[in-house]
């Protein structure tokens, strides 16, 4: 029993599993926005178009969320831009964008490797994650609650049916914006967490499981919270143990959540979708 307590007593340890829950709490509540809008590509293009952001803001002796916020939203910009303007399909403009703007931070991390540690960025740091750090992603992390919280409906009914919700009076561009800033803010969060090429885990996989367990929306917002905090919390306190990646070990525990509940989830699981098969086969 006692050396279950053993990581407890460091506070680098501590401060991990706490602030690795605040994450995962917030990727796990914008995860069913992220599923139920269908946005999983935009997920992982915002979480790798924040690299350059980082870069220069670390060259310039910036606040590394300040640069990757901003190299986001321009991201998001490029892309919407090129959709509304050629013929070419929102896979493809997405794949060209996050992928344009991923070698431009890598191109940067290169030309200054002094100043940019390139591990840190595309595997997180988060037992080395220092108080500026750590004040940033709670302000992150009670902005994005906090409209969420305020807005939750709103932007449910927009992901769900944007004409429906214009019908409605509700500005669907602005609430595009504001999901779309949440999304960039919070990759910025994670990116301390699991860094950036396992960003786009945390803010798909609980969402995705918790639409296998129920159909109600307000149940799978709490799910997926529920589901991404424990699981980066119990992520970060086993990387103690296992002595591997913080980020590695969150990430393989909510897939292992999500295998679980695409097997036996009572509704949408594999097994209910055999035993419903069986029993219209049966005379």
């Amino acid at each position: 029993m006692t050396e279950l307590l053993i990581p407890l007593h460091y506070d680098y340890m501590l401060r991990a599993i706490w602030v690795s829950a605040l994450i995962g709490g917030v990727c796990g509540f914008l995860s069913s926005f992220v599923t139920l809008k269908g946005w999983s590509l935009m997920g992982d293009a915002l979480s790798h178009a924040v690299v350059p952001g980082v870069s220069i803001a670390y060259i310039l002796g910036l606040p590394f969320a300040l640069g990757a916020f901003v190299a986001g939203l321009l991201a998001a910009a490029a892309m919407a831009f090129i959709r509304a303007k050629s013929r070419i399909r929102e896979d493809a403009t997405i794949g060209i964008v996050f992928t344009a703007w991923f070698a431009l931070g890598l191109l940067l991390i290169s030309l200054f490797p002094a100043r940019v540690d390139l591990k840190v960025i595309i595997l997180g740091n988060i037992l080395g994650i220092s108080d500026p750090d750590i004040t940033q992603v709670i302000s992150i992390s009670a902005v994005t609650l906090l409209v969420l919280g305020l807005k939750w409906k709103d932007l449910m009914l927009f992901c769900f049916d944007p004409n429906q919700a214009r019908t409605l009076g509700l500005r669907a561009g602005m609430l595009h914006v504001i999901l779309l800033s949440l999304l960039a803010a919070t990759a910025i969060a994670a990116l301390q967490a699991v860094g950036a090429c396992l960003v786009v885990a945390m803010l798909v996989t609980p969402g995705a499981t918790a639409y296998l367990l129920t159909d109600r929306f307000g149940k799978m917002l709490w799910l997926s919270s529920a589901m991404g905090a424990g699981t980066s919390l119990a992520g970060a306190y086993a990387s103690y143990y296992f002595n591997g990646a913080t980020g590695g070990c969150i990430v393989t525990l909510q897939t292992l959540l999500f295998l679980t509940a695409f097997i036996f989830a009572p509704k949408h699981g594999m097994l209910a979708a055999k035993r419903r098969l069986r029993l219209q086969s049966a005379p």
